[in-house]
């Protein structure tokens, strides 16, 4: 089968190679999936960096939808066929950027979900509802997003609002106007943000989640609410300290990703797509997310 892997450490661009391997066996719990569409994330190139480094070669793709190719010893309710979707492990020679994939975890795929939205999900939706949860957010808080614009703060903002949340969310136009439709309340990036959050919410925000991955927000963030432990910040995680800030710190959500999806497949949530690649195109897709650019999650299409 075709892969995407790299067999030492360093720049994505440099160490990945599309290549074939044999094709992973399910083992007791798991199923194998022919993947037909594969999620892009930042940490897939932290990976090919050295991010949880372990025995190599090492495969990338950490979220896919496809169809059941084979279950494991134990696994009940899936059949071969079944479409599905999930979170992918990074820990073997192969992972989700492959004809065929495994799942530890995976969840239906809702007829109306199609596999590049369905592969969009799993990321987000766990990180995204990790945060909004760790930070204690619930009805009737006022909670600011920032960079809500990025994959993660879009599903944060949706979520945080299905809990009866008031949002005000820091974004640029891309995703301004479709972010207010869900019932936000928008402002722009930097100079004068912290005067404009403080003008929409009548004073300092109750909460405050930082997921922008471009560092040095945090300054300005801590100024939008009374006390610096009610801002949680998913990055820039050296500078949390310094300001008092909370970091993520939560048991993984893997088990709300079928929920999303099926609110995905009712046109209740979702992750915007910025652009899809076939498999062989990896490198112009992994090009374009290191400009930061991208706007929106970048999906490979392999089956």
């Amino acid at each position: 089968m075709r892969t995407l892997r790299f067999h030492e450490y360093g720049a994505a661009l440099d160490v990945l190679r599309l290549e074939d391997a044999e094709a992973p066996a399910p083992g007791p719990g798991q199923i194998r999936v022919a993947v037909q569409a594969c999620g892009l994330t930042p940490a897939d190139w932290a990976l090919c960096g050295g991010l949880f480094p372990g025995d190599l070669p090492r495969g990338i793709g950490l979220e896919v939808s496809g169809t059941v190719d084979a279950v494991g010893e134990g696994v009940t309710g899936t059949a071969v066929g079944d479409p599905v979707f999930g979170p992918v492990p990074f820990t073997g020679p192969t992972a989700g950027a492959s004809e065929l994939a495994l799942l530890d975890t995976w969840f239906p795929r809702p007829a109306r979900l199609g596999p590049v939205d369905a592969a969009a999900l799993p990321m987000a939706v766990e990180t995204g509802y990790r945060g909004i949860d760790d930070l204690g957010v619930r009805e009737g808080s006022t909670v600011l997003v920032h960079a809500a614009g990025t994959t993660v703060g879009y599903a944060a903002v949706q979520i945080a609002l299905r809990r009866g949340a008031r949002v005000i969310a820091t974004a640029g136009e891309t995703y301004a106007d479709s972010l207010r439709a869900f019932g936000a309340e928008v402002t722009g990036y930097g100079e004068g943000m912290v005067e404009r959050v403080a003008a929409l919410a009548g004073g300092p925000v109750d909460l405050a989640l930082n997921v922008s991955p471009v560092p040095g927000a945090l300054p300005d963030i801590v100024r939008t609410v009374k006390e610096p432990d009610h801002v949680l910040t998913l990055n820039d995680l050296a500078l949390a300290g310094e300001f008092g800030v909370r970091t993520g710190a939560g048991v993984l959500r893997t088990d709300v990703i079928g929920e999303y999806g099926r609110l995905a497949a009712e046109g209740l949530f979702s992750v915007p797509v910025a652009r899809t690649f076939p498999l062989e195109d990896w490198r112009a897709a992994a090009e374009l997310s290191g400009t930061g650019k991208a706007r929106g999650k970048l999906v490979l299409r392999i089956g």
